[in-house]
């Protein structure tokens, strides 16, 4: 027989739950905001980048690009991986699938009997590779959440003198791609070194514009300006899609929390219905046995 023990039992249990939901349902709702604040970063940034990209077109076609320190091909013996986690948990599989992608970037380097850095950003990551015996080489903390452009020129800047000074010679910059709210891909981009193909198809600059500085230092200061745009953007990418998986997870959380106050209401109407059943008989039985006197 139910008691009433075990109904007050299920009732804290209920209330329990019922605040897990409240909670879920907020930070379900925070993410969701955030997602959009997030993708409007992503659309401010884009035409920046963009117009870089095609300022450095148009000045490659009358100059040898190849000559900057940031396009050499070299013979490839030490590898940089640069990956891009969250700070925060509860984003369901966001981080667990980029450093899937990590940890299998770094596999294949080493087995081509390559050395690997670890570049780190994000608190989950640091942790993780930290557990695992991995020594990262940097981290950076506290930007996933709202990336600056500041955080991305420390980070781009950090391995473009490595590369610059010969101390690496390939460096991958592993993120979380956004593409809707339902769908990030995990992706790995070479960021270094920079691919002259990139800059091909483009129109030369009109004669009549007279250039100060020349064509070259601009060439100069506008490639690395294009790999901290591109770092940049992974961030923007990331931070969009820890919010969108944040914003699922939560909503799945609440869910579940609904599904499981609904059961332990009716297992607690199932418990009062049979005390007060059994109350009802005792009462019953009671008033018959006086009866029978």
């Amino acid at each position: 027989m139910a008691g009433s023990g075990q109904i007050r039992q299920l009732k804290r249990r209920i209330k329990s739950v019922q605040s897990t939901q409240k909670i879920t349902r907020a930070m379900e709702m925070i993410a969701a905001s955030r997602i959009v604040k997030a993708q409007g970063r992503v659309r401010a940034a884009r035409p920046y980048a963009e117009q870089i990209h095609d300022v450095i077109k148009g000045l490659a076609v009358s100059n040898e690009v190849r000559q900057h320190p940031l396009l050499q091909q070299r013979r490839i013996e030490r590898v940089a991986v640069i990956v891009n986690t969250s700070d925060r948990g509860l984003a369901g599989a966001y981080n667990a699938n980029v450093l899937k992608v990590a940890e299998r970037s770094i596999r294949e380097e080493r087995a081509k009997g390559r050395e690997v850095d670890l570049y780190v950003v994000g608190r989950k990551g640091a942790g993780y590779f930290a557990y695992r015996g991995e020594r990262a080489e940097r981290v950076w903390e506290g930007i996933s959440d709202t990336p600056t452009v500041e955080a991305s020129i420390g980070i781009a800047e950090t391995v473009m003198d490595r590369f610059a000074a010969g101390e690496l010679d390939r460096v991958w910059l592993v993120y979380t791609d956004f593409k809707t709210s339902l769908t990030q891909t995990p992706v790995r981009m070479e960021l270094l070194p920079v691919k002259p193909e990139e800059f091909g198809g483009g129109q030369e600059v009109a004669p009549e514009f007279i250039f100060e500085p020349s064509q070259e230092q601009l060439l100069e200061l506008l490639i690395p300006r294009y790999v901290e745009a591109k770092v940049f953007h992974s961030l923007l990418e990331a931070s969009a899609s820890e919010h969108a998986a944040r914003q699922r997870a939560m909503k799945s959380a609440t869910d579940n929390a609904k599904e499981v106050a609904g059961n332990l209401s009716r297992i607690m109407n199932a418990a009062r219905q049979e005390q007060i059943t059994t109350e009802i008989m005792e009462i019953v039985g009671g008033a018959e046995a006086l009866g029978s006197r």
